[in-house]
């Protein structure tokens, strides 16, 4: 299935009217099946289904890295991720005992948004990043995301590993950009403790929580934090960053790693 669904639109402007074939993305119930469970469905775009589906598996504990994973099929049309894998047993029943729907765009599902209950270690990664690389980095990033420049309707994220090596998500749901990413850089048995990981949008609990449970030390954007993704960067002394625009940014926590 393409991300993509072109449809006739008529545009105005000024005084006339005129016909215009338009691009628009596709927005689909991604269903996730491990060992014949359904663990869960997430609203996306029909785009890295496979990648969205590991990472989303790493990031709530249930599979510690891909070499858990002995098969994944893409079935229904795209529409739905099967899995065969070992897997975490507790961490699936805490996603479906404890499990809240998230606050991005679409709708998932995540078992991460307690400081006191997530169960991820300390980051402790003395990368060192200089401002001036992620300010440049972050004028850059719209321009490599092609689906974002196609529509202008999706978000995005960017696992920024070194100047050759970056691995780009995109999708209606901004949580599921960084599964994306991450599962991209997890497939490709790319080492990201010494990276930083860029997003789109909002810096929420969810986005905060899935940087944590990857074990990225740095996550940055172009607006703000919620307080509860604050409170849990600061638990898991992850660096985060917000209001990345020109040379200003906002440290909220872990300022020692970023050098001026």
């Amino acid at each position: 299935m393409e991300a993509i669904f072109k449809t006739k639109i008529y545009k105005v402007k000024g005084d006339k009217k005129f016909a215009f074939e338009d691009e628009l993305v596709r927005e689909i119930k991604l269903e996730i099946f491990v060992n014949s469970k359904k663990i869960g469905a997430l609203m996306s775009t029909p785009m890295d289904q496979k990648e969205l589906a590991v990472g989303y598996l790493k990031a709530e504990g249930i599979i510690d890295g891909y070499e858990d994973v002995d098969e994944i099929r893409l079935l229904n049309d795209g529409r739905k991720v099967d899995i065969k894998a070992k897997v975490n047993n507790k961490k699936i029943k805490k996603l479906d005992s404890e499990g809240v729907v998230i606050s991005g765009c679409g709708r998932g599902m995540t078992a991460n948004v307690d400081p006191e209950e997530i169960e991820a270690k300390i980051i402790e990664s003395d990368f060192i990043l200089k401002a001036s690389t992620l300010s440049k980095a972050m004028g850059e990033f719209y321009k490599e995301c092609p689906l974002y420049e196609q529509t202008g309707c999706v978000h995005t994220a960017k696992l920024f590993i070194d100047e050759k090596t970056f691995f780009i998500g995109e999708d209606i749901a901004q949580h599921n950009t960084i599964d994306k990413a991450v599962g991209k850089a997890i497939m490709s048995g790319v080492d990201f403790s010494n990276s930083f990981l860029m997003v789109s949008g909002r810096l929420s609990s969810e986005m905060v929580a899935k940087a944590v449970m990857h074990q990225i030390p740095i996550l940055a954007s172009r607006t703000a934090t919620t307080c509860l993704g604050y409170k849990i960067a600061e638990t898991f002394s992850l660096t985060l960053i917000g209001f990345v625009r020109g040379e200003r940014m906002n440290i909220y926590t872990g300022d020692e790693r970023i050098e001026i």
